[in-house]
């Protein structure tokens, strides 16, 4: 974000594991006055886990106002909405179900507000996959259970930061079954995705994106694997006939080690780790992730629930502050790009009205 604007979008929080460093790097963020000039945030939790993990920083100049429907909300406050009531047991740093069971819940009451229109985009503190698990909730993480909520065809998981942006083929995915999703079609798929995203979200008129190779050095012609000739390659040399600007595959070592992303403006990885551990490495701490593909703008810093240092107030906010400005900036471009691709018939009609 650049400079602060009147028209501040009111942006949702979700609190994540009650027991993780979520409400610690949410109380960090905004315990910064300045971060109110940019977005009205409305924090989705409850009073009394805002409360203790306030007394438990030792943080008595975080202020917010409590509301329980938006005709309360204040523009130049912090809002917590309050999702439950009842006396909650709060342990920093032990998974247990109560973690799981409140991130579900605050999150279940974010997503009606999305949907109700009163908030503007979703910011979205870690939960942890396993404790979170119940009938409601059967997914890996928030990118799947968002891509249901909204009945998205598609969504990508997109890394992004200042030097890079990383898009995954495919997500929380064991190692063992990775290449029978390595199919032309799904390339295809995710690639048509983040050249839209690159396009409407960040601005990017003509984007260029980098395939990785699925196998070490690519495949090695046939040599390492075929995935690479009878997938990836096919894959890219379709979706350049129609007209994406695909490039690869290429090598994942060499291809980070010689900062050749730095010459695309997205990358798409094969598998979680391949596309996550150098984005992570080279982020420096403030690279976030990006749920393209809903009709919303959903954020998430790059981190998980840190439950070895919950409770400690050791937890570093730099990801979660991008998460929130990658948010407003994504709702601006979105706008900008809507009013740029408005019928331009309708534009010549008001004009000589």
């Amino acid at each position: 974000m650049s400079t602060p604007n009147m028209n501040k979008p009111v942006i949702g929080i979700t609190v994540g594991d009650i027991n993780s460093i979520g409400a610690e790097i949410i109380i960090k963020t905004f315990l910064d006055n300045r971060m109110m000039e940019f977005c009205t945030p409305v924090i989705f939790a409850s009073n009394k886990t805002i409360n203790f993990y306030r007394k438990l920083m030792n943080e008595n100049n975080f202020n917010y106002q409590s509301i329980k429907d938006f005709t309360r909300l204040n523009h130049k406050q912090v809002n917590v909405y309050n999702c439950w009531e009842e006396e909650v047991q709060i342990t920093p740093g032990i998974l247990n179900e109560a973690g799981g069971k409140y991130a579900a819940r605050a999150l279940e009451v974010a997503i009606q507000c999305l949907k109700e229109g009163h908030i503007a985009g979703l910011v979205t503190a870690p939960i942890h996959k396993n404790n979170i698990q119940s009938e409601k909730f059967t997914y890996t993480g928030h990118t799947p259970y968002l891509k249901d909520a909204f009945d998205a065809k598609e969504v990508l998981m997109f890394m992004t930061a200042d030097n890079m942006r990383v898009g995954l083929l495919t997500e929380h995915v064991p190692i063992a079954q990775v290449a029978q999703f390595v199919t032309k079609d799904n390339i295809l798929s995710k690639l048509y995705m983040m050249r839209e995203s690159l396009v409407k979200d960040f601005g990017i008129d003509k984007p260029r994106i980098a395939v990785l190779g699925l196998n070490p050095h690519a495949g090695d012609e046939g040599l390492i694997g075929k995935e690479e000739i009878e997938q990836i390659a096919p894959a890219i040399k379709q979706a350049k006939s129609n007209g994406i600007m695909a490039f690869g595959p290429y090598s994942a070592d060499a291809f980070f080690a010689r900062e050749m992303y730095a010459k695309f403006d997205g990358v798409l990885a094969m598998y979680h780790d391949q596309g996550l551990i150098p984005f992570k490495s080279l982020a420096s701490g403030e690279g976030i992730n990006y749920t393209a593909g809903l009709p919303i703008v959903r954020t998430s810093p790059d981190h998980g629930t840190a439950f070895d240092i919950a409770g400690k107030n050791m937890a570093d906010p730099s990801s979660f502050r991008q998460a929130i400005f990658t948010c407003l900036d994504v709702i601006e471009q979105r706008e900008r790009y809507a009013e740029n691709t408005k019928n331009p018939l309708k534009k010549t009609e008001l004009a000589s009205e």
